[in-house]
């Protein structure tokens, strides 16, 4: 009797866990909003005026929920707005938040992210597809780190080996090329089907090997993976004949084959095509003369947004459950612009050097923990921040992750090296030797160890062949 007491104490304590640990619609809300770049911002603010009738554009922009166009200043929230805001936190849980506050600003139903969706890049769809797999935090690392290497088709074009070794060269990540198959293989159970795959050969026997309905799908598997190369070359009578199947059936394989996507990332780039051709900055840092930086939040065409005057002093119900809703919104919404905007001015402090040379050799090795640091916020925030969101500078624009990057090596002052400082020496060493005698990696590694940095022959390989560069008797 005893052991059953325990038993149901330690299940009411894990009960409690769960509770606590859930976030609240006002929080799901603001991390929603942050992670989506200003385009993405743009459709959902749009989205969410369309559907609540007491919200409006601000006919004064510095009346807003942002403050001015800039979005440098922040005009603190309403008594009312605060007051709904913190209502919330009455409620446990999401479900327990009534339907009128928990609804399109805060469900996951279609209608809600029909805008978003359409800006949603492959790499933010894979992310949000991680939630439903059970992963330790160093295999959400190397998830994170897989679909960022996939390239435009959802395909992966580097031997697992040779990922392992970048990972560790340019983000500071340890793994070996058997961690990086298991959590591959998560991987490739996400949408759209066939997602990760290594070869034309994986990405079609993914796609029938997880369709159960598909017609002839013994006879796909066995073809794909025994006999593929006939199947490159249309050899289809030699196909039947090795498959024991007639005429008949080597026609409904081809019209199989017909729907198969050898691009299963295609269809998503195709969405976000014009926004990769024409990118629109989250972010404008302007450089002075003087080495002065301004950092500016954009806005888009987003209108800033208030709570129409007609509003006040209505006593109906369903009016006031709008205003709330609109109130939220406003909420998160200056959350969002100060989060941000805070940590894009800890990137500019902690890269300082960059923004006012534009010599991306004066980038010092940062982590989303050093960003943190700074802001106070939590490293996923910074995260959220980073992801899908670009900066416009003085001397060009760029992803906010291509900002961070880990120590390679320390230099003789003992200052941390990054991997860009480094490979920039050996580019220069490899351009100005005497190509009848070019540097061997030992050469190499001694000519840079005189430079001051601290580095191993091994390292310097790894780094040549990640750069393209031949071995030494190649550059002759």
């Amino acid at each position: 009797m005893s052991q059953r007491n325990q038993q149901i104490q330690e299940q009411s304590q894990t009960q409690g866990q769960v509770q606590v640990q859930q976030m609240l619609p006002q929080q799901v809300l603001l991390v929603r909003l942050t992670e989506m770049p200003v385009e993405a911002l743009q459709h959902r603010v749009e989205l969410e005026r369309m559907e609540n009738p007491w919200l409006e554009a601000s006919p004064d922009p510095s009346e807003g929920e942002n403050g001015g166009e800039g979005g440098d200043s922040f005009s603190p929230p309403s008594e009312e707005a605060g007051e709904a805001a913190e209502a919330l936190y009455d409620y446990r849980s999401e479900d327990d938040v009534p339907d009128f506050i928990n609804g399109p600003s805060h469900s996951n139903n279609a209608a809600e992210f029909m805008a978003y969706d359409d800006t949603l890049s492959l790499t933010d769809r894979l992310r949000e597809q991680m939630a439903d797999f059970e992963l330790t935090d160093h295999e959400k690392e190397l998830m994170e780190y897989l679909i960022g290497s996939l390239d435009e088709d959802g395909l992966l074009g580097k031997s697992l080996a040779i990922l392992a070794d970048e990972a560790e060269i340019y983000q500071g990540i340890n793994t070996s090329a058997e961690e990086l198959e298991k959590v591959l293989k998560v991987l490739q159970q996400f949408d759209p089907p066939g997602i990760g795959a290594r070869s034309l050969q994986e990405c079609l026997l993914i796609q029938v090997e997880r369709d159960e309905n598909i017609p002839g799908r013994d006879l796909l598997i066995k073809m794909l993976g025994k006999y593929f190369d006939d199947f490159i070359h249309k050899r289809w009578q030699r196909i039947g004949q090795r498959l024991h199947i007639g005429e008949a059936q080597v026609e409904q394989l081809q019209r199989e084959i017909l729907r198969l996507n050898p691009r299963p990332g295609g269809s998503v780039g195709a969405k976000t095509a014009d926004r990769t051709q024409s990118i629109q900055p989250d972010f404008l840092v302007d450089t002075d003369e003087d080495g002065t930086i301004t950092v500016t939040l954009t806005r888009g065409n987003q209108p800033s947004l208030i709570i129409s005057p007609d509003a006040d002093g209505q006593k109906d119900a369903f009016v006031r459950q709008y205003v709330e809703r609109g109130q939220m919104f406003i909420t998160a919404l200056q959350q969002r612009a100060e989060t941000m905007t805070r940590t894009m001015q800890a990137i500019v402090k902690l890269q300082k050097p960059f923004f006012q040379t534009g010599d991306e050799t004066q980038l010092r090795p940062m982590r989303l923990e050093d960003v943190a640091n700074v802001t106070g916020y939590d490293i996923s925030t910074i995260s959220r921040v980073a992801n899908s969101k670009y900066v416009e500078t003085t001397f060009g624009t760029y992803p906010l992750k291509w900002f961070f990057t880990h120590r390679a090596t320390q230099n003789k002052e003992g200052d941390d090296v990054t991997a860009r400082q480094l490979m920039a020496s050996l580019r220069r060493l490899v351009d100005e030797e005497d190509k009848r005698q070019p540097y061997s990696d030992e050469r190499l590694t001694q000519l840079l160890q005189q430079e001051g940095f601290s580095i191993a022959r091994r390292t310097i390989a790894k780094y040549r062949e990640q750069m393209g560069i031949p071995v030494a008797r190649m550059r002759k």
